[in-house]
């Protein structure tokens, strides 16, 4: 689906994307210079290494469960929770069970 066909109507997030196994799929939603929303579905045991972001980002997930670990701090994140990844933090991501997240990346 192409990001003009989702401006300006309803639709469900977490049927944008369909898992795969043993992959990592993502969607960027809306891009701009401030900032990127973008919609990834992991399949369990998938994850991103630690890595830093100089920008602030609010990961909220739409289905699933995944360990967020910010600082080396891990949290359990479920469905209809979010959490804030600090700008500069090292942080990392693992689908403890298959998991669909909303990532908000901040620029500005």
């Amino acid at each position: 689906m192409s990001k003009n066909k989702l401006s300006a109507k309803a639709f469900v997030m977490e049927d944008l994307l369909k898992y795969q196994a043993d992959a990592i799929v993502s969607q960027e939603i809306v891009k701009k210079d401030t900032g990127t929303v973008t919609l990834f579905a992991f399949d369990k045991g998938q994850g991103l290494s630690e890595h830093t972001a100089p920008f602030d980002a609010l990961v909220y997930i739409a289905d699933g469960r995944a360990e967020i670990k910010i600082s080396g701090k891990p949290s359990i994140v479920k469905k209809g929770e979010m959490i804030i990844m600090p700008a500069n933090k090292p942080h990392a991501l693992k689908a403890v069970q298959k998991f669909k997240m909303l990532l908000v990346m901040l620029k500005s």
